[in-house]
């Protein structure tokens, strides 16, 4: 998909993420629509970026939120590609998690990027080629002790696009679901830095899972991993999720340490 003069818009644009790709879709010649949360941060990207973007404050996880980025859109023309990084991250074990951080995590992390894509594809449908992605993780594919609320809200994103882009096969509207490992970001509270470590997960940097997305959003591809030898895990525990539960479940005291 060429982005010369298409319009963009990225949810949580100020990110670690989203700021380097960002970047990238503004060099490819797209007209991007800033969303985030904090005005001065918004402001402070378009300055880099350039005049020729916008900024939306707007809180996706609010219905005026989403109407206030539809109208934006529209009144732009119409968007072209929508892609839905904004998301939260909380790691805790679930006996410990409160009801309103389980309620809020499913909230940002799949309601709200869902409810606002709805609103969305009116103006997607009304172009020749159009582009829904998707930021998910590997943990929608691979449930973590210490993150169960999480790997449920990215599960249920990666059959979200699955079901969504069989329903739009037959518009112009193609949908990708991309899954970075963990990626060194604000995200990231210490005891998910120290958890890191202490498992030897690998971590990719934002520019990394950036440029990833970046070739989605060109590509027409449905379904991406990133990461070797979490991609690989994957397709082991969707064929054989015993071999995964066992080697999970040999960490858990080391898990339970750390987030107990």
């Amino acid at each position: 998909m060429q982005l010369t003069n298409k319009l963009v818009l990225v949810t949580g644009a100020t990110g670690g993420i989203g700021r380097a790709l960002c970047a990238l879709l503004s060099a490819a010649g797209a007209r991007l629509v800033l969303n985030g949360l904090v005005e001065t941060q918004l402001r402070e990207l378009q300055q880099q970026l350039g005049p020729q973007h916008q900024i939306a404050v707007a809180d996706i996880s609010a219905m005026e939120g989403r109407e206030g980025l539809e109208q934006v859109c529209q009144q732009a023309g119409g968007v072209d590609v929508v892609i839905n990084l904004a998301g939260i991250l909380d790691c805790n074990l679930y006996t410990n998690q409160s009801e309103a951080a389980i309620s809020r995590l499913m909230d940002v992390n799949a309601v709200a990027p869902m409810l606002l894509t709805r609103r969305l594809l009116p103006q997607l449908l009304q172009k020749p080629h159009a582009r829904i992605v998707n930021v998910g993780s590997t943990f929608g594919s691979i449930g973590h002790p210490g993150f169960a609320t999480y790997c449920a809200s990215k599960a249920a994103m990666k059959m979200f696009s699955e079901a969504l882009a069989r329903e739009l096969a037959d518009t112009g509207v193609s949908v990708g679901y991309i899954a970075p490992r963990a990626t060194n970001t604000p995200l990231n509270t210490d005891r998910i830095i120290l958890l890191n470590q202490a498992l030897g997960n690998a971590t990719d940097t934002p520019e990394q899972v950036a440029a990833e997305v970046f070739s989605l959003v060109l590509s027409k591809a449905r379904l991406r991993y990133l990461g070797w030898p979490e991609a690989l895990f994957v397709r082991i525990n969707a064929v054989l999720p015993g071999v995964v539960h066992n080697a999970l479940v040999k960490k858990l005291p080391l898990i339970k340490q750390i987030l107990g």
